[in-house]
């Protein structure tokens, strides 16, 4: 309990008071945000701002992670370090393309197909890595089977153990690559994508800490053993859930309009990773729908933008895409359509974590 209030406790420390040296740092390595001359002319005014806010939250989390690990002399095990490998991997891919973004002076930096690439890769190792190392208790960090609030009786290794594995590691590549895209469609306002991100995380200090006390071979009373979680780790994924929102938390103090720095995909993608990380290793991967619901509200709205533009050759159903875009050039207020979006996700996280407890009173 104590190493989960220090993790999150100094990530918000880090980012709140030393984010302002690293805007200066990135202003004179000429790391600024380029804006698509598409999008709403009010955004022409943030050319320039200091991008690839990702790197503090990362160095923040990391730092305060292992710190307050070592603060309380527990040993660290495989599920916090999957998290973390998973939000540094794909915070690397999304440096690469907000490093060529800066380099060659445009609003586009990796093609499509390579940063899907990039997120596939990442997501494909951290698959492999999370049927590894299986505690005193037979437990892996992460399941074969596809889990809601718990493990379904759906198993890939039903299939056959070689099948299986390939499979699963399919499985998480769509989870991963669907929810940093998701966080990242999300990163087009001041703050957007970083308040919601607050909350859909925060969720998992809540699951995590509740699946600790009610765990199997934890603290759960005999009489309500039928209730208890198998999943390996979970005090330890609210630990690091907790450094991740408490950077966040800290971050948004400058991000929040009018941003003095963006997240850049280095944030967005990093963020998106370890939310998958979460889910997957907390085994709640379905519950992800809710809990990042507003990612997929943003998400969706790019897909079936496109797919109507091309269905009825031109026409839009939405005056831009993501969703955020068309209610400002409906005429809102930048700050009024993060406010609302954040209600909304903030909603929907209620509403996952409301599934997540009925499930346990249900049984």
């Amino acid at each position: 309990m104590r190493a989960l209030l220090i993790s999150g406790a100094m990530s918000l420390a880090f980012t709140l008071f030393l984010t302002p040296v690293f805007i200066r740092l990135f202003k004179r390595l000429g790391w600024g945000q380029f804006i698509r001359d598409d999008g709403p002319k009010s955004h022409h005014a943030k050319r320039g701002t200091a991008t690839m806010g990702g790197i503090i939250i990362i160095l923040g989390v990391l730092i305060s992670y292992f710190t307050a690990m070592m603060i309380e002399q527990e040993p660290i095990p495989a599920s916090p370090l999957l998290v973390l490998f998973m939000m540094v991997g794909l915070g690397l891919v999304g440096f690469i393309d907000d490093f060529l973004k800066t380099r060659n002076q445009r609003s586009l930096g990796l093609g499509g197909w390579a940063k899907v690439t990039g997120q596939v890769i990442v997501a494909g190792v951290f698959g492999y890595l999370s049927l590894q190392f299986p505690d005193r208790n037979g437990l892996t960090p992460a399941s074969t089977r596809i889990s809601f609030v718990r493990d379904l009786p759906l198993d890939f290794m039903k299939l056959g153990t070689t099948v299986g594995i390939v499979l699963f590691i399919i499985w998480i590549c769509a989870i991963v690559t669907a929810t940093s895209n998701g966080v990242n469609v999300a990163d087009g306002l001041d703050g957007l994508a970083t308040g919601a991100s607050i909350l859909a995380i925060g969720s998992f200090v809540v699951i995590g800490f509740w699946q600790s006390n009610q765990a199997r071979f934890g603290g759960a009373d005999a009489s309500d053993l039928y209730k208890s979680y198998e999943v390996r780790d979970p005090l330890d994924l609210a630990v690091v859930a907790a450094a991740i929102s408490g950077a966040l938390i800290g971050f948004l103090w400058w991000n929040t309009s009018p941003a003095k720095i963006f997240l850049g995909d280095t944030g967005s993608l990093g963020i998106g990773g370890a939310l998958a990380a979460l889910a997957i290793l907390s085994r709640t991967e379905l519950l992800l729908v809710l809990i990042g619901g507003l990612f997929v509200i943003e998400a969706g709205s790019v897909i079936v933008q496109r797919a109507y533009f091309k269905i009825t050759r031109g026409k839009r159903i939405f005056l831009m895409s993501p969703i955020h875009h068309h209610f400002e050039l409906k005429g809102w207020a930048e700050v009024t359509v993060v406010v609302r979006f954040w209600i909304i996700g903030g909603l929907l996280v209620a509403a996952g974590v409301g599934a997540f407890y009925l499930e346990w009173l249900s049984r």
